[in-house]
């Protein structure tokens, strides 16, 4: 799938994600091409950073969901692990994370990483 017809409309804000998957890879497409302002947008408010900068070295290539946990249209929290690849000029790495999300007011947010 395409950035246009995936997360491109979510980041113009023309559209909203749908499921914690979704709002999952469109942070991921975000950390790819560098746009912390739909980043911070996404970030629930209890647990978003006053700035956030980005690493501008690290370019992010490719994203694997391992698994989700609810997270769909009509549930109000999920779980959405995955496993995010980079390069820099250090070499190639990787970041593994469990994130969890809530829905509110029809809106998913990202909340944190756990475990």
């Amino acid at each position: 799938m395409t950035y246009d017809a995936c997360c491109g409309p979510l980041h113009a804000g023309a559209a909203v994600a749908q499921t914690a998957e979704q709002l999952m890879r469109s942070r991921y497409s975000a950390f790819a091409v560098g746009d912390p302002d739909y980043l911070q947008a996404t970030w629930h408010a209890s647990t978003r950073p006053k700035t956030l900068e980005l690493d501008s070295d690290r370019r992010w290539y490719r994203l694997d969901i391992l698994r989700t946990e609810r997270g769909g249209p009509f549930d109000t929290d999920g779980v959405v692990e995955f496993r995010a690849y980079h390069r820099s000029s250090d070499g190639k790495g990787s970041q593994h994370e469990v994130s969890q999300f809530v829905r509110e007011d029809g809106r998913w947010w990202y909340v944190d990483a756990v475990g």
